[in-house]
């Protein structure tokens, strides 16, 4: 699983293979924002693996290019140049029906705001997913996903009904229930209070460790990313380094060195 910012920087040979142990791939990926002149690099030529059944933390300083690798990783955006892979299949090769379908069906999201629908139940909240891909998910698979999250007594309760931690357990859910290849989760912990974010952050433990989900976040919290199994770092769009087994003062002390 390591990351480089470039073919063969300081030595360290990229990840350009693919193979069934890798659930997510990036190689040789640029993304631009801007035209002509004015164009300014998001990341630069980022190479980078995500392996099946692993929790990965990324990290930076701000506009280091933690969302932008998320958002292609996660084809909701394309890069200008470079492969994202999902499994074996090449999002660059999809026409935009096939990647709305893909992300439905092979992929998770959290975000920092749970983006909840107000109006609809936890249970129906969480069955949303399936509904957009057309299909008519059963009582007792929605009841079994808000189960997983410890909120099987809340099914009828609406998001105002609940807490926030509550509420960002129902998108884990919702997230869930299509049993993604990755679950990508973008600052889940960023709008809740320290007690809440442990549980949070226990959830998406429990669900690479029991479930063997590939769960991604993006956090800036040493604290969160902790509970990864590795942190990988970016400054200026590019990768500096990683951390195996990390510990808050560790992940501190390299984000220290890039300034974040």
């Amino acid at each position: 699983m390591t990351c480089t910012d470039s073919p063969g920087r300081g030595g360290t040979v990229p990840v350009t293979g693919v193979g069934v142990e890798q659930a997510v791939t990036l190689s040789a990926v640029v993304r631009l924002y801007g035209r002509g002149n004015n164009k300014v690099p998001a990341l630069r030529g980022v190479h980078c693996a995500f392996g099946r059944g692993s929790f990965t933390a990324v990290m930076g300083p701000s506009g280091s290019g933690k969302s932008t690798l998320l958002q292609c990783a996660a084809g909701l955006d394309r890069p200008t140049s470079g492969r994202v892979l999902l499994g074996t299949t090449d999002l660059g090769t999809l026409t935009e029906t096939q990647l709305t379908r893909l992300r439905r069906e092979r992929i998770g999201f959290v975000f920092q705001s749970f983006n909840l629908m107000p109006s609809l139940t936890a249970r129906k909240n969480v069955a949303l997913p399936l509904r957009l891909a057309g299909q008519r998910p059963g009582r007792a698979q929605v009841d079994a996903a808000l189960q997983q999250v410890g909120l099987g007594d809340r099914g009828g309760h609406r998001p105002a009904e609940l807490s926030g931690g509550q509420q960002q357990r129902v998108a884990v859910a919702r997230a869930l229930i299509s049993r993604p290849d990755v679950l990508f989760a973008d600052e889940p912990t960023g709008a809740l209070d320290t007690g809440t974010s442990r549980e949070v952050l226990g959830l998406l433990r429990s669900v690479v460790d029991q479930a063997g989900q590939t769960v991604v976040m993006v956090t800036h919290d040493p604290v969160a990313a902790a509970w990864a199994d590795r942190v990988l770092f970016l400054s200026d769009g590019a990768v500096h380094g990683e951390l195996a087994a990390p510990t808050v003062a560790t992940v501190s002390e390299h984000l220290a060195r890039l300034g974040g």
